[in-house]
Parts: C-alpha cells; structure tokens; sequence
C-alpha cells in the first residue's frame, strides 16, 4: 500500500503540475481539496478521474462517490486497493 501512495503522490504531482511540491511534502492524509490542504480546485478533480481511469481501468461515475474517494492520497489508494 505504501508503494501505492508513493505512486499516487508522483502521478498527482506530474498530472496536475504542483511544480512546488515533493513527494515528500504531501502527506498520506493531506485534503486534496480546499485552503487546508493542497487547495485543489474542480478541473484538478477532473484530472484526477482520468488518471484513475487510464493508469488503473477504474471508471468513477457517480460525483458523490469521486468526493469521497478523492479526500486525500490515503482515501485514494484505498479506493484503488477496494477495486483491485
């Protein structure tokens, strides 16, 4: 699972360009989303249901559950480990 969160932590950095961002600055249960935590926005959360889509065959279709699933890297590789 590690290994995961680690890989999780490298696609997000490059997919959404955090060009200020280390692996090691984010943290497994920093919020994605909002002024407490990376400050996500929308379009980042559309990028982050293609990555799931194209690196690991996972389609989320309903909002509700891609709000859920997207609270953090930890919520994330849970979700991915869940559908595996």
């Amino acid at each position: 699972m590690s290994e995961l969160k680690e890989e999780l932590k490298k696609q997000l950095i490059e997919q959404l360009n955090l060009e200020d961002f280390e692996v090691s600055d984010i943290d497994d249960n920093d919020l994605l989303f909002g002024e407490d935590g990376l400050a996500l926005d929308s379009i980042d959360a559309l990028e982050i249901i293609v990555l799931l889509e194209k690196e690991y065959g996972i389609k989320v279709a309903d909002p509700k559950q891609g709000k859920d699933i997207m609270t953090s890297v930890q919520t994330l590789a849970d979700f991915i480990e869940s559908k595996r």
